[in-house]
């Protein structure tokens, strides 16, 4: 159970004062602080004054299976670890040990193998690593601009989260301060997130008509599931729109899977559950490193087009990912995220059914979101769960969106709907509770 008797502590304040004397002003939501060597396991961990928590953001997808679980950490433990733990992976390989087929553990090139094998429905065949997820989508716009022969234009969605390196932020179109006063890649248009922004969409793209010609359009990129946008989960006639568009005009579709992959939804990949077929994945978080994935004859052919120091030579991380992947299938994951999240929103709906402060609750798998009619009122939520116990994030303009680890148990959820209750109602006006 979580337990809290001050957020946040003297000793976690001292860690906050020290790393903010050298940190750059980033996006720290709260000043929690997780002690790496204390206890944590599944959702649970411990900060520097002792406070237990219930982390239900599983660090925005990046630690899929929670903190320490034995699926991953016990395999970790086989190895002696070596210095370097990252190589020069685009310029060298690494071996973990007899051949290929031998190895006990796994390493950067069984990571691109998998990778392959979960998107082979897709026809993809070949993978390029890298160190982040924008790193990923910055590699796919290389991918397609150099496969395009007239690249001029991208296409992007309002609402849209692709990363905060140069090129990854021209897609953007969630929050103006990710892109203000940063030079962009020229040529990238916008349309809403929805049926009517497919059909305008299709009015630009007009051979007859339209003022963007087709065959310079070098890809249309998109979040299966919007994550910072505010989670919004798409039906499945927007998504065919987007296909069907995309296949006439024969654009390079980049589904960005960063946050929404690797079993977060109830599938591998979010784009499974729609009637779409993406060109190229971009994933990352849970997988450790960053990955683009796609077929051989949309990569270039020509050496130093892409490259990335240490893309296919971090090792303990490629471990991770692989295994990751490994005890996700070994374990039914997949069904087991499926089944919480419909119990997480069976739990969060009956939470909106109680409280007016909540408008809406949706999501898809064990990726979900609680909307609050105002944006304070997200706010003032996500500190008094923190306070309660609950670690959650926000996104979008007045969404709390929670990730439980993907072997998430039916009391974990019941205490985070409980504490988030809690939260609710203590700063809910009072008009509403009575």
């Amino acid at each position: 159970m979580p337990n809290v008797q001050q957020l946040p502590g003297p000793v976690a304040s001292e860690w906050v004062e020290y790393h903010q004397q050298s940190a750059a002003t980033s996006t720290y939501v709260y000043d929690f602080v997780w002690d790496s060597t204390a206890d944590a396991e599944g959702p649970f961990c411990t900060d520097p004054d002792g406070n237990v928590l219930l982390d239900f953001t599983s660090h925005v997808a990046a630690a899929p299976l929670g903190y320490n679980n034995p699926l991953i950490a016990d395999k970790l433990r086989e190895f002696d670890l070596v210095d370097p733990l990252k190589i020069a992976g685009q310029d060298f390989y690494v071996s973990t040990g007899g051949t290929p087929e031998e190895a006990e553990l796994p390493g950067p090139a069984h990571l691109m193998d998998k990778l392959t094998e979960i998107t082979a429905h897709y026809d993809m065949d070949t993978v390029f690593l890298s160190n982040s997820g924008a790193e990923a989508v910055e590699n796919a716009l290389k991918v397609c601009y150099d496969h395009c022969e007239q690249p001029k234009y991208g296409l992007t969605f309002e609402g849209a989260f692709h990363g905060r390196t140069l090129g990854a932020l021209s897609l953007n179109r969630s929050k103006a301060v990710h892109r203000r006063d940063f030079p962009e890649l020229s040529g990238i248009h916008d349309v809403p997130h929805s049926l009517e922004g497919v059909e305008r969409l299709r009015e630009k793209l007009d051979p007859d008509h339209g003022h963007i010609p087709p065959e310079q359009v070098a890809f249309l990129i998109l979040e299966p599931i919007q994550g910072e946008g505010g989670y919004r989960v798409p039906d499945g006639e927007f998504m065919r729109a987007v296909d069907d568009l995309c296949t006439e005009h024969d654009i390079p579709i980049i589904a960005d899977e960063i946050q929404s992959g690797v079993g977060r939804t109830g599938e591998l990949w979010a784009s499974d559950h729609y009637e779409f077929e993406p060109d190229v994945i971009t994933a990352a978080k849970a997988l450790r490193v960053g990955a683009t994935i796609s077929r051989s004859e949309l990569f270039p052919d020509e050496e130093s087009r892409l490259s990335s120091t240490w893309g296919a030579g971090d090792i303990i991380a490629s471990m991770q990912g692989t295994l990751t992947l490994a005890a996700i299938e070994e374990h039914d994951l997949l069904a087991h995220a499926e089944r919480q999240g419909e119990a997480l929103l069976e739990r969060l709906a009956d939470l909106e059914a109680a409280h007016e402060a909540v408008v809406d609750v949706r999501g898809l798998g064990l990726m979900t979101a609680v909307e609050f009619d105002t944006a304070d009122r997200r706010d003032e939520v996500v500190d008094a769960a923190l306070q309660r116990g609950l670690l959650t994030l926000g996104c979008g303009t007045k969404t709390l969106r929670l990730l439980p680890p993907l072997d998430v148990r039916d009391r974990e959820l019941d205490i985070a709907v409980d504490l988030l209750g809690e939260a609710v109602a203590s700063v809910e006006p009072v008009s509403s509770a009575n």
